[in-house]
């Protein structure tokens, strides 16, 4: 460092004050559009990553994005349900294998969702640890769920309660968890799997019962006649599945009737996929989603709000440039004393402008690296907080 681009870092460092001001008024101008930028790029890339992963979304007519990203994400969005029945179609329609989604529960704040084994198959997901849910009330975890809530194999997690008020809702379920899947970088991270019969079972559709002919306390009792017992309401609903009690729980109602949130239809071949997408363009109450196409749609209304944002930051950009240059002219009239002394000690005035260039281009540079930290940090956090999300 010598010459002209010396003297400014020695004056830039002796007047800490002023150009801490000057780099801050650079930072809060920079930082949030490049935040804005790379986050709006992460998650468009994350979100047709997984959009086009999935190649067809059956579910209830209604909001088309709380279905595609309930489905893709395990959002929790109020969708209707659709029936097993609707799997059932697809099956034997033979244009594409089904795999049925039930995303409506939580366990620890982590989405509870009701799948089958072709889901894994399809995914590609593996097991770090343990098997796949192989019975009633079996759990496999996410790895970030795993990691988050301290879980392993033999493991227990208790779903949450939807109403706490509403006595009449089932009890929570305690899961056994058997497996802890492979790390993938994707929303099965973050998501507790079980088999669909399990999350029918915490709805409330499949419960058990003590069997009273045994010897149980006399208050749950309130008569008893040969093998005919009459039982209280305390007796108490099972919260948990073993070996010893699975005999006793059963369904109400016809299989094809109960709730799921949607279906992931993979078709055979192109042209399946054609027949399947003219077969529920008529129909009333459900509806077939290409989730790259919905994707699409939602992005392009997230940059048109980046554009609002980019508008903002050019006018920001102007006034900032206007206070630097106020700054530099205000600066020259208080420094005349000091440039009339580097002329008369033969400094000629190339010199006097690239000592102002690189005091601005020093203080420019600082700002610049000074955003960049900032939006990284702000960046990080914020995909971390979505994950948890």
């Amino acid at each position: 460092m010598r010459g002209p681009l010396l003297l400014a870092w020695r004056y830039v460092t002796f007047n800490r004050l002023k150009t801490t001001i000057l780099v801050a008024c650079i930072t809060l101008t920079l930082f949030l559009p490049m935040t804005v930028h790379v986050l709006v790029r992460h998650y468009n890339a994350e979100l047709v990553a997984r959009a086009e992963a999935t190649p067809l979304i059956v579910g209830a007519k209604g909001n088309r994005y709380d279905l595609c990203l309930g489905t893709l994400y395990f959002s929790g969005q109020s969708v209707d349900d659709i029936k097993m029945r609707d799997v059932a179609g697809i099956r034997d329609g033979g244009l594409a294998a089904p795999i049925p989604i039930h995303a409506r529960y939580t366990a620890k704040g982590f989405a509870v969702v009701g799948t089958t084994l072709d889901y894994f198959e399809f995914r590609d997901l593996s097991v770090d640890e343990g098997t796949l849910p192989m019975m009633l009330g079996d759990a496999v975890v996410g790895a970030e769920v795993a990691r988050g809530l301290g879980l392993r194999e033999g493991s227990s997690l208790l779903s949450d309660q939807k109403n706490l008020y509403d006595i009449g809702q089932s009890y929570p379920l305690k899961m056994h968890v058997v497996g802890v899947l492979a790390p993938g970088g994707t929303p099965d991270d973050r998501a507790v799997f079980v088999d669909v019969k399990t999350a029918w079972l915490i709805e409330g559709i499949a419960h058990g019962h003590q069997d009273m002919t045994k010897e149980v306390s006399p208050d749950l009792v309130l008569d008893r006649r040969d093998d005919n017992v009459v039982a209280s309401a305390a007796v108490f609903e099972y919260m948990e599945v073993t070996p010893g009690n699975i005999s006793s729980f059963h369904f109400h109602g016809d299989p094809l009737d109960f709730p799921l949130t949607s279906v992931i239809a993979v078709p055979n071949d192109r042209k399946s996929e054609t027949l399947l997408k003219g077969r529920y363009t008529l129909s009333k109450d459900r509806q077939l989603l290409e989730p790259p196409r919905v994707i699409a749609e939602l992005m392009g209304i997230v940059f048109k709000v980046e554009m609002f944002f980019r508008a903002n930051f050019f006018v920001v950009v102007l006034s900032t440039v206007l206070f630097l240059g106020l700054v530099v002219l205000l600066s020259l009239k208080i420094r005349e004393r000091e440039m009339r002394t580097m002329f008369r000690i033969g400094a000629s005035k190339g010199t006097v402008f690239w000592l102002q260039a690189a005091e601005l281009g020093i203080v420019l540079t600082i700002g610049l690296v000074v955003a960049g930290i900032v939006a990284g940090m702000i960046v990080l956090f914020a995909q971390n907080f979505m994950r948890l999300l």
